[in-house]
């Protein structure tokens, strides 16, 4: 599918893009790079509102809250700041892990937290957005990529390094995360995960260039997606449950219908010259009418209404 003409290109960064998340209410895209800023700025034209600073540590993960006032970002440092989108003031600063926070993700009723650990730290944590209090902790033996919540907020997925894919219930007070049970289909490093709007399904993937969609409350297999070349990094629902996209380390960004696993598209340009390294994460807007994704320091917003 050529672009040429159609998408727009943010540029504000000045080294790799390593996250991104679309505003709920559409506004605005929020994204998070090695340069050790957190930039928050206009979806429909790309101008800059503000860039907020987190002390020289790459920023490696943002989530908007559900009523768009606040944002959460995960650095290397270990640490996770709540800022108010639209001053750049700290509301929270969360220091429960040690290194490398890969993972944020907002409970849907906005009071909570989940936030997973790379590298040097291999926890999961759920804690109180408002305070920082503590709620759960959650030690693991392998580095966590991601640990998104489920749309209707009872459980919390988490992807690691040990292929799996492992189903928690989410915590309504303090104590232990309760498992539910382990996803064991994936034959590599499981690098992303996401839930259907409805949370009756997820998608994963990871090493192996494959995404498995499978049955949340069993943990039974629907489909695989297998057209990518090599691993896929990052992958996202449509939130109107119709298409999901993938992306990674093959360049390309596919998207193809949730029902029934069939490539719709591979979003690229003629020359080459969006993509030219592997993309790193991408979000659908609200409304499901584009798709923001990553490569090196530039962002790519992909009007699908108009290609599809």
């Amino acid at each position: 599918m050529d672009s040429d003409g159609l998408c727009r290109l943010y540029s504000g960064h000045t080294d790799a893009v390593f996250c991104l998340a679309w505003s709920p209410d559409g506004r605005l895209i929020a994204s998070g790079s090695r340069d050790g800023t957190v930039q928050v700025w206009e979806a429909a034209t790309g101008s800059i509102k503000h860039s907020f600073y987190t002390q020289h540590t790459c920023v490696l993960s943002v989530a908007w809250s559900p009523d768009s006032h606040y944002l959460a970002s995960g650095a290397t440092d270990g640490s996770v700041c709540i800022w108010q989108a639209e001053n750049g003031n700290v509301q929270t600063q969360y220091h429960g892990h040690t290194r490398f926070v890969r993972s944020v993700s907002w409970s849907p009723n906005g009071r909570l937290i989940a936030s997973g650990g790379d590298y040097g730290d291999n926890t999961l944590q759920i804690w109180e957005a408002n305070s920082g209090k503590t709620l759960a902790i959650q030690r693991t033996q392998q580095r966590i990529f991601s640990a998104p919540w489920s749309p209707d907020g009872t459980v919390i997925a988490s992807a690691s390094f040990d292929q799996r894919v492992e189903l928690w219930q989410a915590p309504e007070d303090q104590g232990e995360l309760q498992h539910l049970y382990s996803y064991r289909q994936h034959k590599g490093p499981v690098y992303a995960v996401a839930w259907s709007p409805d949370s009756t399904t997820i998608v994963s993937a990871g090493q192996e260039a494959q995404a498995r969609i499978w049955q949340s409350a069993t943990g039974s297999d629907l489909y695989t997606y297998n057209q990518h070349q090599q691993a896929i990094k990052t992958l996202a629902w449509s939130p109107d449950g119709t298409y999901i996209a993938s992306a990674g380390n093959d360049t390309t960004l596919h998207v193809w219908c949730a029902q029934t696993g069939q490539r719709t598209a591979i979003l690229t340009d003629t020359h080459g010259d969006i993509h030219r390294t592997w993309i790193r994460t991408l979000a659908w807007s609200p409304n499901s009418q584009y798709i923001a994704a990553a490569s090196a320091a530039t962002i790519v917003i992909w009007p699908w209404s108009k290609v599809n």
